[in-house]
């Protein structure tokens, strides 16, 4: 039998703008698809193809996209 992985719910989001980052937790029932910039204030948004911010600018990917599932935000 194979182990099953554990979702991570946190994720290291860096602003490409000013390039601070932040460790924030991620909803694992929902995509944000807005993050407010601690360092800069610009608000980011996911990149085309991406369905939150914390598939284009975190650590780690959104807890649906770590478990193989489609997103369904799109």
């Amino acid at each position: 039998m194979l182990a099953k992985t554990a979702i991570i719910l946190q994720s290291k989001i860096t602003c490409p703008h000013c390039g601070h980052h932040e460790v924030e937790v991620m909803p694992s029932d929902a995509c944000q698809f807005f993050y407010d910039c601690k360092g800069c204030g610009i608000v980011l948004r996911p990149k085309p193809g991406d369905c939150c911010v914390f598939c284009s600018y975190g650590s780690v990917p959104c807890p649906p996209i770590q478990a193989d599932k489609s997103c369904g935000c799109g």
